[in-house]
């Protein structure tokens, strides 16, 4: 239930009209709930606030608010078209879910709403004496938390849509993604086999897509409802077709076939990849960053090795948790394949190594990273080290014309 809702969560946190939504249905309760100090004997202590004052500062609220709501959606749209085009398309989602920008749109638009409410019903009588001192007060409180919204969103504008600051909210995605694959390793099932001839009836889509995410639990129930078996053979970021099966069910032979459609609801396909279940995904986008810095367009090798670096980060992270996996079994009869980190260093450091094989500083900061990678204590990361060092110098030697710039990448790598 928990993996649900957070997915869920994350693709409303996606929607860029949902906080200002609820933000405006919170500014029409706060602009009635002020005539709830009228049924109080409030007005016998509290000053009399003349109505002239409050729709001055109410009519400065309405009129410079959706101005400025107007203007910060013309700044967020220029910092999503600059995060898409100076990064990659893929890391548009991680920066459409910055919080500060959300909610400071959703601010303004609200407190447009909240002004624009309360003006109308204090024109009509609604407040007497106590009221109109709650609306006072609370429009004061409004307009400095306009204030400091302001304050706030313009210190993270001016950085949203940057370069470096993309690459840190794709490594905040990915390592969130890295903790809840490494809290569950198979997703909360058993170990499955990586065996390309299992055994069982296999389950296919009928949709084309990306598996976003897979219901662990409605699988899990699903399964002692028919007593069966479940095998899967695709894990969330692979590409499903109605030609390849996403799992094997054993059991009887009716209970296979009559399972099937409730089987398949669990598996969620979509168009694009998510950074949800599927780590890869972002290191994929790194990759694609890096490769684009890296093109004769751009010409920015300082982004690459910054790539490098938080990538770096990353599978020490991965490293770190994965020599202590907790391999707590939540729903025994589904078994699971493991991501290999074979598969996840292709996804970071193909494309980059080249593109990079050409450019010196960048191909021996690389080298350096699978050195101090090899040294994180995995075996199945040091393999991979080993293998990426090799293909690494291998370009080298095939794109560097400068003998000298092919020795210092040498020296630097894993294969002296």
């Amino acid at each position: 239930m928990r993996e649900n809702l957070l997915f869920h969560w994350n693709r409303i946190r996606e929607k860029l009209w949902v906080k200002p939504l609820l933000v405006s249905l919170l500014s029409v309760a706060f602009a009635f709930l002020a005539t709830l100090a009228d049924q109080t004997n409030a007005s016998v202590w509290v000053p009399d606030v003349s109505i002239e004052s409050i729709e001055s500062m109410l009519n400065l609220v309405t009129s410079s608010m959706l101005v400025i709501a107007m203007f910060a959606v013309g700044a967020m749209v220029t910092a999503y078209s600059s995060a898409s085009n100076s990064a990659t398309p893929r890391a548009f989602s991680v920066v459409l879910a910055d919080d500060t920008s959300q909610n400071a749109l959703s601010v303004f638009i609200g407190v447009f709403i909240y002004g624009a409410v309360s003006l109308v019903a204090l024109q009509n009588d609604l407040y007497e004496h106590a009221g109109r001192f709650a609306l006072f007060v609370v429009s004061v409180l409004v307009f400095a938390l306009v204030i400091l919204t302001f304050i706030r969103w313009m210190d993270s504008i001016a950085r949203l849509g940057r370069m470096g600051n993309t690459i840190d909210k794709v490594e905040v995605a990915v390592a969130a993604s890295f903790v809840s694959r490494l809290k569950q390793p198979y997703l909360g099932g058993k170990p499955g086999s990586n065996s390309t001839t299992l055994q069982g009836v296999p389950l296919v889509l009928s949709k084309v897509g990306y598996l976003q995410r897979v219901d662990m639990p409605s699988l899990q129930a699903c399964a002692e409802k028919f007593d069966i078996e479940i095998e899967m053979v695709v894990l969330p970021g692979k590409f499903c077709t109605p030609a390849n099966p996403v799992a094997f069910i054993q059991g009887s032979p009716q209970q296979q076939i009559d399972c099937l459609a409730e089987l398949a609801a669990a598996f969620y396909l979509a168009d694009q990849r998510t950074y949800d279940q599927d780590p890869r995904f972002g290191l994929i986008v790194l990759c694609e960053i890096a490769c684009r810095a890296l093109s004769p367009a751009v010409n920015d090798p300082g982004t690459a090795i910054d790539v490098i670096g938080t990538a770096t980060r990353l599978f020490h992270q991965w490293a770190s948790g994965d020599n202590n996996p907790d391999d707590t079994v939540v729903y025994d009869r589904i078994s699971v394949p493991s991501i290999r980190e074979v598969d996840m260093f292709d996804d970071a450091f193909n494309g980059l190594a080249r593109d990079a094989a050409g450019t010196v500083e960048v191909s021996i900061r690389l080298q350096k990273a699978f050195v101090a990678m090899a040294g994180f204590g995995n075996p199945a990361i040091r393999s991979a080290c080993l293998e990426h060092s090799r293909r690494a110098l291998a370009r080298n030697e095939l794109t560097m014309t400068l003998p000298e710039d092919i020795e210092a990448v040498r020296r630097a790598s894993l294969c002296k």
